[in-house]
This record gives structure tokens, sequence and C-alpha cells, in this order.
């Protein structure tokens, strides 16, 4: 068929590479414009438009569908389109442009956790399972007929960017599939049925690390907002990054937020047991074993922090 390819970050590459591999005919790539990245804040295609544009394909940069995308994307008359972490909703006048309209695909098992951030809200709850979901894009948020879904573990060591790293691959074999049947007729969405959940868009607050809070919900969500927006902590008055930690359960003498600074581990009080950092990053630092920042310390015995 031919396909709009709609999609900005490397996690939709995936997507992009599977659909040229399974034969369909890209007729033009839609992705956000290009953005200030790096200290000299130097303008750079998104990942999805330098591959575009590697493999000769046209591509359509607009932040929204607005008039002037939605009549791009007519030019190009799409049989159909697919959609993989784009950034921007489409409105619903532009939906009817292609043929078979827009196909999703979504990193969860809708109807949970629709929304912007599904891999990040699975792993900070805990979920043991999660997965991808093809489905027909409608004026509702995540909420149109889905065609297929894939599964995949949620291993106890995962940060949200190792899991969406491995749902991009598999999901870009289901959404592959998902377009081959729908362009052979065999495939038709079935409506959504289940508990329905929400995973709004991260923010920095989400990532700020509570001590009171259990251990095991601590880690979750440190994992969980690995690497975007990060985990942190105050620790005098100034923001202190966290990597992923490591629960110490054999540990219960420590009060929350409270730290012991051993020659082989910085352990940390929550409310239930303790964690171990592993990898931190100071104020105005870069990141560096826990180890290593602790032996740099003047007074180890009133480091708390906030």
């Amino acid at each position: 068929m031919r396909v709009l390819f709609a999609g900005t970050p490397a996690v939709a590459l995936p997507s992009l590479e599977a659909l040229l591999a399974a034969g369909h005919e890209i007729v033009a790539v839609l992705t956000r414009p290009d953005a200030p990245l790096g200290r000299k804040r130097v303008l750079t295609p998104s990942p999805v438009a330098a591959r575009a544009e590697e493999l000769g394909l046209p591509v359509i940069k607009a932040d929204k569908v607005d008039a002037a995308a939605a009549e791009a994307i007519a030019a190009a008359a799409p049989d159909i389109a697919a959609i993989v972490a784009y950034g921007a909703l489409v409105p619903e006048k532009a939906l009817s442009i292609p043929t078979h309209g827009w196909i999703n695909l979504h990193f969860s098992l809708l109807p949970a956790w629709r929304g912007a951030a599904p891999v990040q809200h699975a792993v900070i709850n805990g979920d043991a399972v999660t997965g991808a979901s093809a489905f027909q894009l409608e004026k509702g948020l995540d909420t149109g007929p889905v065609y297929g879904t894939m599964t995949e573990s949620v291993r106890p060591s995962d940060t949200s960017t190792e899991l969406l790293e491995r749902l991009s691959h598999s999901g870009a074999v289901l959404l592959a599939q998902i377009l081959d049947g729908i362009g052979a007729g065999r495939l038709a969405g079935v409506p959504q049925r289940g508990e329905i959940s929400l995973a709004p868009k991260l923010t920095l607050e989400d990532g700020h690390v509570r001590w009171a809070d259990p251990a095991l919900a601590i880690d979750r969500r440190v994992r969980g907002v690995t690497t975007e927006p990060g985990a942190w902590t105050m620790l005098a008055g100034q923001r202190f990054k966290l990597g992923p930690v490591a629960l110490r359960p054999d540990i219960t003498d420590l009060g929350p937020a409270q730290l012991r600074i051993e020659a082989k581990s910085v352990l940390v009080g929550t409310g239930s047991h303790a964690v171990e950092l592993v990898m931190v990053q100071p104020s105005g630092k870069k990141l560096m074993q826990a180890t290593d920042w602790a032996r740099g310390l003047a007074n180890k015995e009133d480091v708390v922090f906030e």
C-alpha cells in the first residue's frame, strides 16, 4: 500500500524500516520540525527526518497537522497512514485523508495506559506485562478499535528506556503485519474492552523521589523516569540526580532520606528498607559512580537528602 509514515524520535525508526522491508511504498514522512539540540542549540532534524532524507523519501515537517500539512498529506495520496510517536494529535478533519485512515502503534495493551507516556507509567506502577497495540485513530484519545496486539514482559531491572527500546522493535513487526492484513482486506478493528487507565506526559516533578515511600515504589519510580524526565532528590538546596537504585532489604535501620556511606556502597533509608545508590549526578557535575561521589565528601555523617 501507499503509506504516509508519521513519527519523530528514534523509537519510531524500527517501524519505518519494517514497513519498507515489508514492501510498502512510503509516499511521504510526516515528522516534527528541526529542534535546537546541545549547548550550542544547533537546529537538528528529528531522527525520523534524518533517516527519511537518507532514504530519499519526501518529508513533511510540521509541529501539528494544520491546513498546510493536511494539504501536503493529501497531495501524497496515501492509502493509509501509520503513526508512531509523532508527537502531536491528528485533528478529526485530517483522519479521513488516507483511504484506510490512520493506524497508530501505541506502546501499551489498550485500553490500559492511554496517553503520552504509557511505558513510563507501566514501569512506575509495577506492571508485570505490557505490550503494544495497533489501533485506528479516531477523535478520542487512544480510543479507537484495535487491529492487533503483542505482549512483552517487564523485567525487574527495566528502565522505561530499555523497555521502550524492546517494544519499538517487536511493535514494528506488529505494525507491518497489521498494514499487510488491512491491505489484503483480512482484518477489522475490534472495540477496546477492559479497564481504562491514563498515562499523561511526565513532568520534572514526577521524577522527584520521596524517601518516605516504600523502597519498591522508589525503585519503580526511578526506573520509570529513566532516562526522561529523570529521577532526582534535593541535597543542600540543589537538585541531585539519581540513576536506578538497588534494593537492599537486609538494611532496615535507616530512616527515610538518611544516608549510610560504606567502603563499597552508598545506602539511603526509605519508608521500608534501604536502597543502594549506583549512579548519581550532583548539581553541575557529570554522572558518576555513587561511591566515587561519596569519597569526595568532607562530612559524610552530615549528608541527608531533602
